[in-house]
């Protein structure tokens, strides 16, 4: 194992993992007191190698892994990849491809709804895998030898493991099934933290324009101001304060201290002062400028009986298919398939339409029925047998 602290060992690291047809990588971050992620340590293991790179030394850059990263000769196999593509991203800008994700290929495969990657690892190559030390805090420095062995064994585990996946996915022929959900996995979008959609992540239900406006600019001005300052949003202001705020509108301090659950002083903070100019601009616009409510999610009430008929078809699908039914189409999924054929949803987009989205909409047209025989769920197409 390569304990790596320089640049220049880094350097030379890379350009040996360059030649590999496949590499795994793994992180290790915290993230607890700060907005972004706080990178702490990355593994990385070929075939017959396995290095640490303290990415917290004082004398290392990171640019050789980030150019590694994105060298397409090279695949990047993660387990779980969305927080360590979404940490290399907001680091360096740069998007790791080509990219396997060894999760998602197993719930292609029917090994269950986001299988945990020592669960994996045992049912593929038989590694058991020590979870001790899960909880380390991998922001302190020295890390011990079973710190570092526990790293390590991740990737090294995670290589052993790739060439199962594939063997797996190339019998069922579902490599590319795989491949178009890495597009979506490696697509920038993927990780936008736009400050102007910060409000979506609220859920609520505003009642009115105004309400919504104001909600808006709040939920913006705190995600920008968590980002500038690092920390949680919470620490800037709770969601269920900022709902308030948006609901209730403090003109001035007075009012801002009579919200319920509003820290003692808050209201002479430059936080507040900031949130209280934002309240006054907004409703001093003209009304005409207020965005729309959103429209009220189509009523799911008069389709619900096909909604349920639809999950039954689901999970005779995933089982049929072996394919994880969380990955097929969600319960979201179904109630628009239900209200509409044309929905907008992945469940009728590419090898989910052919595994599944075409015979919802057969269901929905009466061209395939559902029956119980011995204990057991059966399709039945209608126009070859009767019901």
């Amino acid at each position: 194992m390569n304990w790596i602290t320089t640049t220049e060992s880094l350097a030379a690291l890379c350009d040996r993992f360059a030649k590999e047809p496949f590499i795994a990588v793994d992180t290790e971050f915290m993230r607890e007191t700060t907005y972004w992620s706080k990178l702490c340590l990355i593994q990385i293991a070929g075939a017959k190698e396995v290095a640490l790179i303290d990415s917290l030394a004082d004398d290392i850059d990171l640019t050789p892994f980030f150019e590694l990263m994105v060298n397409r000769d090279v695949i990047k196999v993660f387990h779980a990849a969305r927080q360590d593509i979404e940490i290399i991203w907001h680091r360096a800008r740069v998007m790791p491809a080509p990219v396997v994700d060894t999760q998602i290929a197993a719930m292609v495969l029917g090994f269950g709804d986001q299988i945990a990657y020592d669960q994996l690892a045992q049912r593929l190559v038989g590694a058991k895998i020590d979870k001790s030390h899960r909880f380390t805090d991998w922001a302190r420095r020295p890390l011990s030898d079973a710190q570092r062995d526990y790293a390590a064994a991740d990737v090294v585990h995670l290589h052993a493991l790739y060439p199962k996946i594939m063997e797996h996915l190339d019998k069922r022929a579902r490599a590319d099934w795989v491949s178009s959900e890495m597009a979506v996995l490696t697509a920038p979008g993927t990780y936008d933290l736009d400050p102007d959609r910060a409000w979506v992540r609220l859920k609520a239900r505003p009642k009115s324009p105004k309400e919504l406006a104001v909600l808006m600019a709040l939920a913006a001005w705190r995600e920008r101001e968590a980002q500038m300052r690092d920390v949680p949003r919470g620490r800037v202001i709770k969601d269920e304060l900022l709902l308030d705020l948006a609901a209730r509108m403090p003109r001035n301090e007075g009012a801002m201290q009579q919200i319920r659950g509003m820290p003692q002083g808050f209201e002479r903070s430059r936080s507040a002062t900031d949130m209280i100019k934002i309240i006054d601009e907004v409703i001093s616009q003209p009304p005409e400028t207020w965005p729309p409510l959103p429209a009220a999610k189509a009523p799911v009430q008069a389709a619900q009986p096909l909604v349920d008929l639809l999950k039954v078809l689901l999970k005779k699908t995933s089982e049929e298919s072996g394919v994880a039914a969380k990955v097929i189409a969600t319960v979201d999924d179904l109630e628009a398939l239900a209200n509409d054929d044309m929905a907008p949803v992945l469940a009728l987009e590419g090898w989910r339409r052919d595994l599944f989205g075409e015979r919802a909409l057969k269901l929905k047209r009466g061209e395939l029925a559902l029956a119980v025989e011995r204990n057991r769920v059966i399709v039945i197409e209608r126009n070859t047998a009767k019901i």
